[in-house]
C-alpha cells in the first residue's frame, strides 16, 4: 500500500465526534466504551480457556491485553491524542502514515473526538487487535467470536426458512422463463438488503438476530426502500446473461456474519445456479472489525454449521457451498485495505492492486453502512448530490450499495425527500428501519 494525499478541496466536511449531540459523538461517547468494555469482559471470561492452554503464559497475556484495552477506554473517554502503533504488523507503517497525515493537519493532534469519525472508530479496532497481537499467545483469538455466533444460531429458523427455500427454486431454476426469474432475484437481493438490519456494531452486541420470516417481510418493507435501483441491477445482469457472456464477474464486499452472510450466500447460489453470474467473489475483512462483520474464518464456520445442520435445506446448502469454494466458483478474498481507515476513493491510490482485482468485476455488491460511509468518504453531504459525484472518482466497476440506514449520511435522494422523513422522523437515518438499494454505473 503507498501513501496518502491531501482530499480534493470543496468536500463537505466529514463527520466527527466534535459536533456535540451528533449520531458521530453519541458514538462515541457512549456505543465505543460499551464495546470495549464487552471485549475486556469477554477477555476475562476466558482466561480458565487461556489458562488450560498456555498455562500461567497464557493468564499472563490476558491480564496484558486487559490492561492495554482499560488504558484505550480511558484514551477515548478523555479525549487523548491518537498515538502510534507499535506492533510491527503488515499494515502498521500505514497506519502511522495515517495518523502522521491527520498531524499535519492542524496544530491539535488528532483525538477521539476531534478527527474525523470514520477515522477514529476503524482505529478503536485495530487498537484492540493491537492488544491481542502484542500477546502471541492469544493473538489468535477472536473477541467477538461469540457475538457472531450467537447471532447465527438465534436465527437459526429464519435461515431454515431461507434455505428450504433456496431449494425448492434451484429444484426448477433451469425452467424458470424471465419474469420468473427476475421475481425471485428482487426477492433474495432485499432479503440481502435487510438482513443487514443485524448489526452488532450498531447495538454495541446486544443481541440483533433475525426473528422473523424475512421472505414475509419483503413486501411490508418495500415502503422503507429509500432508493430502489433494483431494476438497473437486474438489466444489468440478464442482459449479460442473454449475451451468452462467457464469464458475468459478480464481487460482494461483505457486511456482517450471522444472518446477514447466510442471506448473501443464499443470494449467491441463486445467482450462480440462474447463471445470472459465473463466478462470485467474496471479499471479507482480516481481522475481526466491527463487532460482527465477517472474517475468513467467519465464512468457514457458516458452511460447517450449515452442513452439520439437522435439516435437509440447511445441510445441502452447506455441502454445495464447500463446493463452490472447492471449485472455485466462489472465491473468497481478504485485503488490509478493508480494514484500514482510508475511504475507498483513496483505493486507487493506496491499494492500487485490490483496485485492479474490482475493475475487473461485472458488478460490486458493496454491503452495510460501514461500506457506505467508506463509499463517500463519510462526509455531510447534500441529500440530492448524485451517487456517482459523491463516490469522488471511486469507479473500479459498475456497484451497488445495499445498505440500511444506520448513520447520519445519505445521498441520491429526491429533492425534498430527506427533509421530509426529518419532519416525520427526526432519527430516520440512523435507527436502522430505511434501506437502500443505490446502483452507479461507473462510466
Amino acid at each position: 500500500m503507498s501513501k496518502m494525499a491531501a482530499p480534493t478541496a470543496t468536500l463537505p466536511p466529514q463527520l466527527a465526534g466534535k459536533f456535540k449531540g451528533s449520531f458521530a459523538y453519541n458514538t462515541i461517547k457512549d456505543r465505543l466504551p460499551l464495546i470495549l468494555t464487552k471485549v475486556i469482559d469477554t477477555l476475562h471470561r476466558h482466561r480458565n480457556e487461556f489458562f488450560e492452554e498456555h498455562g500461567e503464559k497464557g493468564i499472563e497475556s490476558e491480564k496484558k491485553a486487559i490492561a492495554y484495552l482499560s488504558r484505550l477506554r480511558n484514551e477515548l473517554q478523555t479525549d487523548k491524542p491518537l498515538i502510534a502503533l507499535t506492533d510491527n504488523l503488515p499494515d502498521s507503517t500505514l497506519w502511522n502514515q495515517c495518523l502522521e497525515y491527520h498531524q499535519s493537519l492542524s496544530d491539535e493532534p488528532p483525538s477521539w473526538f476531534q478527527s474525523p469519525w470514520l477515522y477514529t472508530e476503524c482505529y478503536m479496532y485495530r487498537r484492540i487487535h493491537e492488544a491481542l497481537a502484542q500477546n502471541p499467545l492469544i493473538s489468535d483469538f477472536d473477541v467477538f467470536k461469540e457475538e457472531k455466533v450467537h447471532n447465527f444460531f438465534e436465527s437459526q429458523q429464519a435461515i431454515i426458512l431461507m434455505s428450504t427455500y433456496l431449494q425448492d427454486i434451484l429444484k426448477n431454476v433451469e425452467k424458470l422463463d424471465e419474469n420468473l426469474l427476475k421475481k425471485e432475484f428482487l426477492k433474495l437481493l432485499q432479503v440481502s438488503l435487510w438482513g443487514n438490519k443485524c448489526d452488532l456494531s450498531l447495538s454495541a452486541g446486544a443481541d440483533s438476530s433475525q426473528k422473523s420470516d424475512p421472505l414475509q417481510s419483503v413486501e411490508e418493507l418495500k415502503p422503507f426502500i429509500l432508493v430502489d435501483h433494483m431494476e438497473k441491477l437486474w438489466s444489468l445482469l440478464i442482459n449479460k446473461k442473454n449475451m451468452n457472456k462467457q464469464t458475468t464477474r459478480l464481487d460482494i464486499v461483505l457486511d456482517n456474519a450471522g444472518f446477514e452472510l447466510t442471506a448473501d450466500l443464499i443470494l449467491s447460489d441463486f445467482l450462480l445456479s440462474s447463471k445470472l453470474a459465473t463466478e462470485i467473489h467474496f471479499h471479507g475483512k482480516s481481522i475481526p472489525w466491527y463487532v460482527s462483520d465477517t472474517t475468513r474464518r467467519d465464512l468457514n464456520w457458516t458452511i460447517k454449521q450449515m452442513q452439520a445442520a439437522n435439516h435437509k435445506g440447511m445441510s445441502r446448502c452447506g455441502v454445495c457451498w464447500e463446493g463452490y469454494l472447492k471449485n472455485g466458483l466462489w472465491i473468497y478474498h481478504d485485503h488490509l485495505f478493508w480494514t484500514s481507515p482510508h475511504e475507498y476513493c483513496r483505493m486507487a491510490q493506496v491499494a492500487p492492486d485490490l483496485y485492479s482485482e474490482l475493475q475487473k468485476s461485472n458488478l460490486i455488491i458493496f454491503k452495510g453502512d460501514l461500506n457506505y460511509r467508506k463509499l463517500i468518504a463519510d462526509r455531510k453531504w447534500e441529500f440530492t448530490v448524485p451517487f456517482h459525484q459523491a463516490l469522488n472518482n471511486f469507479h473500479p466497476a459498475p456497484l451497488c450499495s445495499l445498505r440500511t440506514l444506520k448513520c447520519d449520511i445519505q445521498v441520491g435522494l429526491k429533492p425534498g425527500q430527506g427533509e421530509q422523513l426529518t419532519n416525520t422522523e427526526p432519527e430516520w437515518m440512523i435507527i436502522g428501519k430505511y434501506g437502500i438499494i443505490q446502483f452507479d454505473a461507473a462510466s
